[in-house]
């Protein structure tokens, strides 16, 4: 093997929450480089959506325009539809008022908007390398994560050092796991989610369904698409749509929208998500630092997920480049793990109430206003960061 390659931060990841910190660190002048196991334009299992903040992430960082020019539909609504065996359905429907530059929301197929950020990151300056497996943590003598080594989809080893090795790498961490980042909270919930991408014309925003035990939503993305999505719990999909996962969601779409789809137009692909507790790790130590759903998972029926990404990549961001200039390393570390729990802890403990699907509609209705208000102050962190 040849010598390592040196730079300021190596990211283990090039999904949205790696490619965006590598794009906001170069931008600060960071030698980054980003390292992904999948090839480019690669499609991920993903709720597409975006709530407030992370449209005004877009907007912030100059991408927004890119995903309006993909053809992504403006979404300036949401119906939620509240189905109570006594009283029948309640249906809420909202308008977004425009906010901080931000006037609608927007669910970006993957395929599209991993594309832009990934273009941002190498236009500011970023390498990023996709096709290439990390295999190994490097330590130096003091124990410190100081590197990374593995091997690219030729079978090439390759190696590379930084002064701080960034897990973005999901849910199921080789970084987290390889320095056994402590789990800070776990939650209770853990739900399971089959969604599949369907020609529904007449859906123009957001909309959300809640009946005891099973949950789903419609989704409007590129290519004229809805994502539609039917989540329940774990033990309920184990039992009931795991051996046949087409009939069992069309089984749970029928149960929570009636005959909002035909199953007849179901589309041939659909993704699975077969359920996993949220968690929050512990996201930094000696040499290494994690973002995204490597640093907490939140259950997918949030739909805040992505929102998560880029939240925590300016976060950790702004950290990594106050230690990059000199200040001490655990002050600054400690200050992104303090914003982190500030503004992620109240989204998260709503959206594990969410995932339990054991709400009466009168709980979930308050689970969400509990989300509501997380956002709200999620919104105005962001905002005070300024531009």
């Amino acid at each position: 093997m040849s010598s390592p390659d040196e730079y300021d931060v190596v990211v283990v990841g090039g999904r949205l929450a790696g490619t965006a910190t590598a794009m906001l660190l170069a931008r600060r002048g960071v030698r980054v480089l980003v390292l992904d196991r999948a090839r480019r334009g690669t499609d991920t299992l993903s709720t597409h959506a975006f709530m407030r903040g992370g449209v005004l992430q877009l907007h912030r960082w100059g991408l927004l325009d890119k995903v309006v020019a993909a053809g992504t539909p403006a979404i300036r609504g949401a119906r939620f539809h509240y189905h109570d065996e006594a009283a029948g359905v309640e249906t809420v429907a909202i308008d977004f008022e425009p906010v901080g530059g931000v006037d609608a929301l927007y669910a970006p197929r993957r395929t599209v908007l991993d594309a832009i950020v990934v273009d941002a990151a190498v236009q500011a300056g970023a390498e990023v390398r996709f096709g290439t497996n990390v295999t190994a943590l490097d330590r130096g003598r003091d124990g410190r994560v100081a590197g990374v080594s593995g091997r690219d989809d030729h079978g090439h080893s390759f190696s590379a050092r930084g002064r701080l090795i960034v897990g973005a790498d999901g849910m199921r961490s080789f970084v987290a796991r390889t320095v056994e980042a402590p789990v800070l909270r776990t939650g209770e919930g853990a739900g399971a989610v089959v969604y599949g991408r369907w020609a529904l014309p007449d859906v123009e925003g957001y909309e959300w369904f809640y009946r005891p035990g099973a949950a789903a939503g419609f989704i409007p993305t590129n290519g004229g698409e809805v994502v539609v999505f039917a989540g329940t719990s774990i033990d309920r999909f184990r039992g009931e749509i795991a051996g046949d996962i087409r009939a069992g969601y069309l089984r749970l779409l029928k149960e929570v929208v009636g005959d909002r789809v035909s199953p007849s137009e179901c589309p041939d692909r659909l993704w699975t998500f077969p359920g996993m507790s949220g968690f929050i790790r512990q996201p930094w130590g000696a040499g290494w630092a994690l973002v995204g759903d490597a640093a907490s998972f939140t259950d997918p029926l949030s739909a805040h997920g992505m929102t998560d990404a880029l939240r925590d990549a300016e976060l950790l961001a702004q950290a990594v480049t106050a230690v990059l200039a000199g200040e001490d390393e655990t002050a600054a570390m400690t200050a992104y793990q303090e914003r982190r729990e500030q503004v992620a802890g109240p989204v998260f403990s709503a959206a594990d109430c969410l995932a339990t699907y054991r709400w009466t509609m009168p709980e979930v209705k308050q689970a969400l206003l509990d989300l509501s208000k997380a956002m709200k102050t999620e919104h105005d962190v962001l905002t005070a960061l300024g531009n």
